[in-house]
């Protein structure tokens, strides 16, 4: 009977910890102190006193209602007050590192830190936030490696470190990441090559870094759900070949700014795709341009200017009623511009100029700029152009 009874008084004590006066929940203790080293990482002088943090005051509880002078903002908590699950700071120009001591706030599903100031390495202890769903690290300062324990996330779903000075190589094993479905990591000083990716991913951004080597077919296997990829101003270099335009749900590519040197479009199977628009300017693209890009149903917006393009330009462009845009500027193509690109009834904006094309209507802006002098077309082409 003793026993029960200080069974009793013990999770009696218990409770009244975890309880105020009025008879709310409070925040766990492991997140309180979390939410103190998160704050105390942060430079004191780029805490302005209109902002979110200004008003992390620890003499209230950080989760307890209601929030009229202390934690206005920056903070949301499970429905009993007791856990913090997502930190999502405003801009507001605040300057340090990212405390390891975060992973304590392991019920945390959002973080968002985007626009300020913060700097130093990602911790890997970021590793313990099992129920992370959204990572935000977007246009601060971190530097150093993404660090590879950031794969074991098996909850998130976005990750959006772009804008800030990760080096290093991406992590091998980015496909055990199952539910993850939008990476942005554009705007970094990232190496290498890509690796699998993770097989539910919408949409990958690795725009603006210095990936190097060939787009393997390994690395989107099983990549059914892909609609969007950004990896320009890169240095992907050889052949782009015919299987990655064929990926089931893709929509918009963007691969301009890189070294392919040769690429194979093959038709879509039954004429069935969702390929909206593509970009491959600025590469050094050689050989004839691809007829077989006329046969993706959808594509509006087609640009591979200053590549190294020659040939005449199939006359199944003219007669494309899906093109908008179309950019082709700055190639050695010839002969003569389809004539459904300057029919009445042609909406087809862009440019053919800075090529070796005859008959091109000056009065047409489609063919702005000029062409190609005379003697630069037959450099290109060893002698007088063909027609």
């Amino acid at each position: 009977m003793d026993n029960l009874f200080l069974l009793l008084h013990f999770s009696l004590h218990i409770c009244l910890l975890f309880t105020t006066e009025s008879g709310q929940a409070v925040t766990l203790p492991s997140d309180i102190s979390a939410l103190q080293a998160f704050k105390a990482a942060i430079k004191p002088k780029t805490i302005p006193p209109w902002s979110c943090v200004a008003t992390w005051n620890f003499s209230t509880d950080p989760c307890s209602l209601p929030r009229r002078t202390h934690f206005i903002c920056g903070l949301t908590c499970t429905a009993d007050n007791t856990r913090v699950t997502s930190l999502v700071l405003d801009s507001a120009g605040y300057s340090g590192t990212l405390s390891p001591l975060v992973s304590k706030l392991t019920q945390l599903a959002i973080l968002d830190l985007s626009d300020n100031y913060f700097y130093g390495s990602i911790p890997s202890t970021i590793s313990s936030l099992s129920n992370l769903q959204t990572l935000s690290l977007r246009s601060n300062s971190f530097d150093g490696e993404l660090p590879s324990s950031i794969t074991t996330l098996k909850s998130l779903e976005s990750l959006d470190i772009s804008h800030n000075s990760l080096t290093g190589s991406l992590p091998k094993n980015m496909n055990s990441m199952s539910s993850l479905k939008r990476i942005d990591l554009s705007f970094n000083r990232l190496a290498g090559g890509l690796p699998k990716l993770p097989s539910n991913l919408l949409e990958l951004a690795l725009k603006s870094n210095s990936l190097s080597g060939y787009l393997p077919k390994s690395s989107f296997d099983r990549l059914n759900q892909l609609e969007v990829i950004e990896l320009g101003e890169n240095s992907f270099t050889g052949l782009l070949q015919g299987w990655f335009f064929l990926l089931p749900s893709l929509q918009q590519v963007d691969l301009a700014n890189n070294s392919f040197t040769r690429i194979d479009i093959l038709k879509p199977a039954g004429g069935n795709s969702d390929l909206v628009a593509v970009d491959l300017g600025f590469n050094r693209i050689e050989g004839n341009l691809p007829a077989n890009f006329t046969a993706y149903p959808l594509l509006s917006s087609l640009s591979l200017r200053y590549n190294h393009l020659h040939g005449p330009i199939p006359w199944e462009y003219g007669k494309k009623e899906s093109m908008r845009r179309l950019y082709l500027d700055g190639n050695y193509l010839n002969g003569k511009a389809p004539e459904g690109f300057f029919s009445g009834g042609s909406s087809v904006s862009g440019s053919l100029g800075n090529n070796c094309l005859q008959s091109c209507p000056v009065t047409s802006q489609l063919c702005l700029p000029t062409q190609k002098s005379a003697s630069a077309c037959r450099r290109a082409y060893g002698g007088k152009p063909r027609s």
